[in-house]
This record gives structure tokens, sequence and C-alpha cells, in this order.
């Protein structure tokens, strides 16, 4: 089973997470000022990597809270997990060194 770590309870099987969405996306301040293209493109488009992948989820069964995380999508290793607002680890952590 492939266990995640949460930053609020440590590491906990995979069955208790929850796929969010892609984390870092950015909304509007106010959707009213932006076209119908680029509210289309909040709303839908979505890079799709294929490596090393910034992620949000949740810990449904556990402490409830949102956190991102950094995921390579060709291996489904998480490569390291951080709450909301932190920065993002930087490239020698998602190269896994």
């Amino acid at each position: 089973m492939l266990l995640i770590t949460c930053p609020f309870c440590g590491p906990r099987p995979e069955l208790e997470f929850g796929y969010a969405g892609e984390a870092h996306v950015v909304r509007a301040q106010d959707p009213r000022d932006v076209s119908d293209s680029q509210w289309t493109e909040y709303l839908y488009q979505r890079s799709n990597v294929r490596g090393v992948h910034a992620e949000r989820w949740r810990h449904a069964h556990g402490c409830a809270q949102f956190f991102n995380a950094l995921r390579d999508t060709t291996t489904d290793h998480f490569v390291a997990t951080y709450r909301i607002g932190e920065s993002r680890p930087d490239a020698a952590v998602e190269a896994g060194r």
C-alpha cells in the first residue's frame, strides 16, 4: 500500500486521502474582469505533465486538511508534501536528491 505523508499527521495509507487537483492554480481577483476564454482556461486547462507534478490533496479520513504534494506521475512516488501557503520545494527536492 502507498503511504502519503500528511504534513499535519505524518505517514498514512493512501486510502485516507483524496486528490483535489493541480496545486498553485491562481484564481482571478475578480472573475468579472477576465474574458470568457481566460475563465475557461482557469476552470478546465491543467498542465498534466509527465514527471514531477505539484498537486493538491486532502486528508479526508484524518485531519481533513488540504495540502500540496510533489508527485512523480510516472512512478506514483510522492517526492515531497508541504502545507498550503508554504513555498514549493526547490528543484533538488523535486529531483529526489
